[in-house]
Formats: structure tokens, C-alpha cells, sequence
């Protein structure tokens, strides 16, 4: 029988505490990695990688997504036998289809990297990273399982487990196969995921032993896809428009490398040097963009459930506070980090990749990417509240203008017109998201705390500029010391600018009423 779930803001803080040491490991090890493979083997690791999220995305149905809210809503009326439906019947079909279709990717994989990949280095790469499907596609229902119960200590243990599993086996594959070449190294790196999701898997299947609901007398598999007809039409109501988002996903992401080679190439951009300026912006500068919005996501992962909760209990006061406690949120740790990755883009990517000419495709995405703080929490709501529809057409519709900006601005102004193109894709999506929870419940906003914090955000940007270049100039420290030390600076003055102008309180406060 499953012990007592842990409350929201318990389960969204083990979640944001794994994702935080996640993030520096998986930081650690693309640090070292892009050190060791360059921007080129970068490269090559970002277009093998699509193809694995397209079977994943099509064998997974998007039920995860939907396990997780209507075990949620399951376990809120005490139908325990269902939740035990509900897992049985997703595990049987991730489980099928995704070996079928790993199957088939192996059997067609020549032809498949003929098509996809602009770098034929890369498809040992994308040969070694096609066994991890099955794997994680019935991880990702266990996981859909302990959300819904809300145990997300489980799911926080494991990704910590998976990371550092992943770390080592990273950096020994990594060295052990640079002396062959390149391409075999990115594909060592590749088989170190496949190893880490494996044990991964292991821990969650002990975890559901333990944890997991007590099987019922006279309870079987087959008893339950006998009578699993009417849960899988549940699950598939919400999974397929979260399976459609994320075929669009994949589908676009395996082709993107292909479409950015395209767009360079009608700038002018040779093939070698369109891989390296892919590797720059996908290796270096996203993995820096991506670091701090841990904690926005673990709300994320965390609020799906606990919004499908409170749906099933009709209480709209809980499903506003959740939404209140999301976007504040984003906003105190969204507005910070883009201050941090516009100011310190070139120093950052100097010391962490020593690739400068990287800090360009960083300052010109961090201020678009603080809309990326509050996109996560706004998609979650919106499945929380069933309208995993919105979700997917929003998706679509800024993809759509993703791509053709992508396109347009590539081939015009190369890299830099591609990484504008990105940010225009951020934009569309995070206003559509908005719009379409605006829309169902209605969102009233203050401004006040929203202007405070831009106010903040100024005086913390002219005071870190100013502490860098006095560190650097004047004490002559280390680019190291100078960024360390210009960046706690700035930081302790948004704090204490935040406390003077009572913003903290303020959005705290932020409302949200029902239409």
C-alpha cells in the first residue's frame, strides 16, 4: 500500500533539489565533454540525437503525462484498483510499441541517417542512442505513476541516480574512443545514456515494489487489459494531444539540424563550419540558458498532478494558489538569470567552453528566454486544467513560425539570424500558452511587482557591469575571480534592491480570480 503522499511544496523542493544537482553534473560532464570533442563533436552529438525523442514520443502515447493525472485524480477519490488499471494498461502499451519501433529503427538505420543527418559521422552516434526507447519509455510511466501518487521523492532520487551513473560513464567512454576518432567518442557518449537510464529503471521498479499499490486477490495482467478498454480511451484522451505536441517536437528537432544546415548554407556557411556553429549554439549556449530554470520545471512536474487534483475536487481557490506560486516564480528566478546570461554571456562561455565567439548566440537569446521561466508552469496548468488541445496547436502554431523565422533569418544572417529565429518561437509560445489560460479561467496580474522587479534587474545589470570591469581592470583579478565575485556582487544588490522596494512582498501577492 503506498505510504502518505507528500504535500505540493514538499514534492516541488525534492524535485528542484535533484534537478539542481542535475544540473551541475550534467554541467560538469558537457563541460568536460565539449572539451574533450570540440564544437564539431558537439555537432555531431546534437544531430544524432532527434531520433530517439521520436520514437520515444510515439511509443509513450503521451501517456505519462496523462498517468500522472488521472492517478492523481484516482487516488484523490481512493480508487486504488484503477491507479493499479491505469499502470497496468500503460506499461503493456509503451511497452510494445516501443520495442516494435526501436526494432524497425535499427533495422532501417542507414536509410534513416541518409535522410537525416547533414554529417554521415554522426550516425554511430544515433546507432548507439536508438536502444534507449524501450528503456526510457516504461521509466517514463513509473514516473507518470509516482507523480500522480505524488511521491516525487522517488523520481528526484532517480534522476540523481541516472546523472551520476552518467557522468562517469560519459567521461570513460568519452576517453577511451577519442583515440579513434571523433565520431566513435560522440558515440560513446551516447551508449553512457543508455547504461544510466538502464539503472535508472532498475531503481524504479524496486521503488514501485516497495511504494507501488498492493496487488489485489485474483488480480492478472491480462484480467486487467480484458477490462483496460475504457482506461486506455481515458488515457488516450489526454496522452494523444500530448503525444501530438511531442511528435511536432520530435519531428522538428530531428529535422532542425537539417534545416539550420540548409539556412547556413544559403548564407555562405560551409558544411564543417555549420556543424561547429550548430555545436556552438546547441552545446554551449542552450545548456547555459537551460541551467537555471530547474526549479520552474520541478513546479512544473509537480503541478500537473496537484492542479488535476484540485480539478477533481472542484476547488478553485488551491488550482489559483498553484498558478500564483508558479509565475512568481518565474518571475524572481527567471528575471536574475537573464540578467546573469546577457551581462556575463562572453566570460561565461570563455571559461566554461573557452569558446568566446559563442557569448554572441547567448546575449542574444537570454532576454528572450526569460518568457522560457514562465512557459513550463503555463503548459503544466494547462494540462492540469484537461486542455491538452491548447497545448498542442499552441505548439504547432509556434513551431510553424520557429521554423520559417529560422529559415528566413539563417540564410539572410547566418547563425545569428537563426539563433533571432529560435527567440521569435519562445515568444509565440509562451504568449499562446498565456492567452489560452486566459481565456478558460480568466488572469488578472498586478503590474507593480512586474515593473519593481525590472527595476531590480536594471541596477543589478549596471552594477555587475561596473564590478567586472573593476575586478578585471583595477585588481587585476582572474577572468574566474572577476566573474565569481561581479556576479555575487550584482546578486546581493537585486536582493537588497527586491527587499527596499517591498517586490518580494508584492509578488507575492500577484492575483489570480476566475474569469
Amino acid at each position: 500500500m503506498v505510504q502518505k503522499k507528500e504535500s505540493f511544496m514538499r514534492g516541488t523542493m525534492a524535485l528542484s533539489v535533484a534537478a539542481f544537482i542535475n544540473r551541475i553534473l550534467g554541467f560538469i560532464s558537457g563541460m568536460y565533454v565539449a572539451r574533450f570533442l570540440g564544437a564539431e563533436g558537439i555537432g555531431l552529438l546534437m544531430m544524432a540525437h532527434p531520433l530517439v525523442p521520436l520514437v520515444i514520443t510515439i511509443t509513450e502515447l503521451g501517456l505519462p503525462i496523462a498517468i500522472s493525472k488521472l492517478v492523481a485524480e484516482a487516488y484523490a477519490r481512493d480508487e486504488r484498483l484503477k491507479v493499479r488499471r491505469i499502470l497496468h494498461v500503460s506499461l503493456a502499451v509503451t511497452g510494445f510499441l516501443s520495442v516494435a519501433l526501436t526494432t524497425l529503427s535499427l533495422l532501417g538505420s542507414h536509410w534513416i541517417a541518409s535522410i537525416m543527418l547533414s554529417d554521415q559521422r554522426a550516425y554511430y552516434a544515433m546507432l548507439a542512442i536508438t536502444p534507449i526507447a524501450p528503456i526510457v519509455a516504461v521509466s517514463a510511466v513509473l514516473k507518470g505513476y509516482f507523480r500522480g501518487i505524488q511521491r516525487m521523492k522517488v523520481i528526484a532520487a532517480s534522476d540523481v541516480l541516472e546523472y551520476s551513473v552518467q557522468i562517469a560513464c560519459v567521461l570513460a567512454l568519452v576517453h577511451l574512443l577519442l583515440p579513434y576518432g571523433v565520431a566513435y567518442a560522440a558515440a560513446g557518449a551516447m551508449a553512457a545514456s543508455v547504461i544510466s537510464e538502464a539503472i535508472s529503471l532498475s531503481f524504479l521498479v524496486i521503488s514501485y515494489k516497495l511504494y507501488g499499490e498492493a496487488k489485489v486477490p485474483g488480480e492478472t495482467w491480462t484480467g486487467h487489459l480484458r477490462t483496460g478498454k475504457k482506461t486506455l480511451t481515458e488515457l488516450l484522451q489526454i496522452g494523444l494531444p500530448t503525444t501530438g505536441t511531442g511528435l511536432v517536437h520530435s519531428v522538428y528537432s530531428a529535422f532542425q539540424p537539417l534545416l539550420i544546415a540548409t539556412s547556413l548554407a544559403m548564407a555562405g556557411v560551409s558544411t564543417a563550419l555549420a556543424t561547429k556553429q550548430f555545436g556552438m549554439l546547441a552545446g554551449y549556449a542552450f545548456p547555459l540558458l537551460f541551467m537555471p530554470s530547474f526549479i520552474t520545471q520541478s513546479l512544473s512536474t509537480a503541478l500537473v498532478p496537484a492542479a488535476s487534483e484540485a480539478v477533481a475536487n472542484k476547488n478553485d481557490r488551491l488550482m489559483h494558489e498553484r498558478m500564483n506560486q508558479a509565475l512568481n516564480l518565474g518571475l524572481l528566478v527567471g528575471a536574475p538569470a537573464t540578467v546573469i546570461l546577457f551581462q556575463w554571456a562572453t566570460p561565461l562561455t570563455t571559461l566554461v567552453y573557452k569558446a568566446p565567439e559563442a557569448g554572441l548566440l547567448l546575449k542574444i537569446l537570454a532576454p528572450i528566454f526569460f518568457l522560457h521561466y514562465f512557459d513550463a508552469p503555463l503548459h503544466a496548468i494547462l494540462l492540469g486544467l484537461g486542455r491538452a488541445n491548447a497545448t498542442l496547436w499552441n505548439y504547432v502554431a509556434s513551431t510553424a513560425f520557429k521554423a520559417i523565422a529560422i529559415f528566413v533569418f539563417g540564410s539572410q544572417f547566418g547563425i545569428v539570424g537563426v539563433t533571432v529565429g529560435i527567440g521569435i518561437g519562445i515568444i509565440i509560445q509562451t504568449l499562446l500558452n498565456f492567452f489560452s489560460i486566459s481565456s478558460s479561467i480568466g488572469i488578472y496580474m498586478s503590474i507593480g511587482p512586474y515593473l519593481k522587479v525590472g527595476a531590480c534587474m536594471l541596477l543589478m545589470a549596471i552594477c555587475g557591469r561596473w564590478s567586472l570591469e573593476y575586478l578585471t581592470v583595477v585588481q587585476h583579478l582572474s577572468l574566474l575571480w572577476s566573474v565569481v565575485g561581479s556576479i555575487l556582487f550584482s546578486l546581493l544588490v537585486y536582493f537588497i534592491a527586491l527587499l527596499s522596494m517591498n517586490a518580494l512582498r508584492k509578488a507575492s501577492r500577484a492575483i489570480l480570480i476566475p474569469r
